[in-house]
């Protein structure tokens, strides 16, 4: 790959946030830089077999974007990308509540009430807990274009912000900032979570997989499959990355669990908080003193250089623990349960080879289940006309992509679980230069779970009945507190 070959990709406005969807669908002519996790252009004129290919990046761009043109002039840094916008129908009136509840017996569909908004339209007003009334985005469309929109913040300290609780101080990090600030701390942490770099290891995943899977079968049966295996698994992948010791995996998770328990207090999630950013500075105190090959470690030059303070590099460690294994436990064992009740779906997944429909599979779930379920929240910082609605400078909004991905425009038959379909273009993670910097380690990992754990168990199923699991309709991530199964 030479100077003259490689184009940065829609890097102009600093879009581009190298989630490398595009990557995927058109290798040949997209990679990711190691360093940074930029995606560039390596063929300024890729041939007609290919084009209709790259142009299927529209669907899956966190910028929106799409090719307008090939051959950018040799030499130059030019946008190839530009941004879209879709708008739809006008908003219906009404000032419901939000969070909405879920109907009794449809663990897997978001609340009703949800899809009685989407239907009216794609944009209401709803009261929070606080009286303030956001505007409310329901459908797929206006979710994705208010995402990329850079007249809308994500900064958690602006008026309007529609906030979960009473703090309006940041202590998760740079997930809650604005750029530039925002792209410099995620630019830190990047290149770890690039594509190249996460398939790097699978193989140690799938180690640590077969494992846990040998402990299962070695060990008592019925077993909880959320302690026994849906938990450790991302918790020692996330450890081993970034070089916190996986003997303290019960005070991080148990803090973990009250910092995203809807009921907690303020003061009890700010307590959780301060104990984990604590500990994660002490590790980096030790990463200073000695060095190792980890992400921890990473920071910790960052801030021997002065390119970081000690207390923001223990923040952005507290927020990748967190991230790096209450989710993707949660779409294990979520994730799980739904391909039992859905054993057509799951004899499937269990009998395939081929790794295409594996990580079909993990998209839908990923698009049918949508395990974060408190809406992403922004905060309008100019006037936006949009779908017939002016949302006013100041306004909060609040986006909840698990409606998103069960919007009719978007997906045929939304309601079905269906691992053959295209979904590649879900929001589960997000869209926009915010969305989940670690998507492509919890694509990986949910690959290597769901082509082996019911390959090597293929009896697997629940040990109670459906209507017995526990759901976690308390927490900030959605899943269950235990799944009882046996074989």
């Amino acid at each position: 790959m030479t100077e003259e070959t490689t184009r940065e990709s829609n890097r102009g406005r600093g879009k581009c946030c190298g989630a490398g969807q595009c990557v995927l669908l058109a290798s040949e002519v997209f990679d990711q830089r190691d360093d940074d996790g930029i995606v560039v252009l390596l063929d300024a004129e890729p041939h007609e077999p290919l084009q209709a290919s790259v142009r299927e990046t529209a669907d899956v761009c966190p910028a929106a974007a799409r090719l307008t043109q090939w051959a950018p002039r040799a030499g130059t840094r030019k946008d190839v990308m530009t941004e879209t916008l879709s708008s739809d129908e006008p908003q219906m009136t009404g000032i419901p509540e939000y969070p909405m509840r879920r109907a009794q017996g449809c663990p897997f569909d978001p609340p009703p009430a949800l899809r009685d908004e989407q239907e009216k339209g794609p944009l209401t007003k709803v009261r929070l807990w606080d009286g303030s009334r956001p505007w409310l985005v329901t459908r797929y469309a206006e979710q994705r274009a208010l995402l990329a929109d850079p007249r809308v913040s994500a900064d958690i300290t602006r008026p309007g912000y529609p906030s979960q609780s009473s703090s309006k101080s940041n202590s998760i990090g740079f997930i809650l900032m604005d750029d530039p600030e925002h792209a410099r701390l995620r630019r830190m942490v990047t290149a770890p979570f690039t594509i190249k770099r996460t398939e790097t290891l699978r193989p140690r995943v799938q180690r640590i997989v077969d494992d846990l899977i040998d402990d299962l079968l070695a060990g008592p049966n019925p077993v909880d499959l959320v302690e026994s295996f849906a938990l450790p698994m991302p918790s020692l992948v996330i450890c081993d990355l970034l070089g916190v010791p996986y003997a303290d995996h019960d005070f991080f998770q148990d803090n973990s669990k009250t910092i995203i328990n809807r009921n907690s207090t303020d003061e009890q999630r700010a307590d959780a908080l301060g104990r984990l950013a604590e500990y994660l500075d002490r590790l980096v105190g030790e990463k200073l003193d000695h060095p190792a090959e980890d992400l921890l470690s990473q920071l910790a030059a960052r801030v021997s250089a002065g390119e970081l303070p000690r207390g923001e590099a223990a923040r952005i460690g507290v927020l990748l623990l967190i991230a790096g294994h209450e989710t993707t436990a949660n779409m294990i064992a979520l994730g799980t349960l739904a391909l039992l009740q859905h054993p057509e779906q799951l004899t499937a997944l269990r009998e395939t080879q081929d790794p295409k429909l594996v990580a079909g599979a993990v998209e839908e779930l990923l698009r049918y289940l949508n395990i974060t379920h408190s809406g992403r929240r922004r905060v309008a910082l100019e006037d936006i006309e949009i779908a017939g609605q002016v949302i006013r400078a100041g306004d909060g909004l609040v986006i909840p992509n698990e409606i998103g991905n069960r919007d009719p425009r978007a997906f045929s038959d939304p309601d079905r679980l269906d691992i053959h379909r295209d979904a590649r273009h879900h929001v589960a993670f997000g869209f926009g230069v915010h969305q989940c910097l670690g998507q492509p380690l919890a694509r990986m990992e949910l690959q290597v779970v769901y082509s082996t754990l019911y390959r090597r168990m293929p009896t697997l199923r629940l040990a109670g009945a459906l209507e017995d699991i526990p759901f976690k309709h308390d927490g900030s991530v959605y899943g269950v507190y235990e799944l009882p199964v046996t074989w």
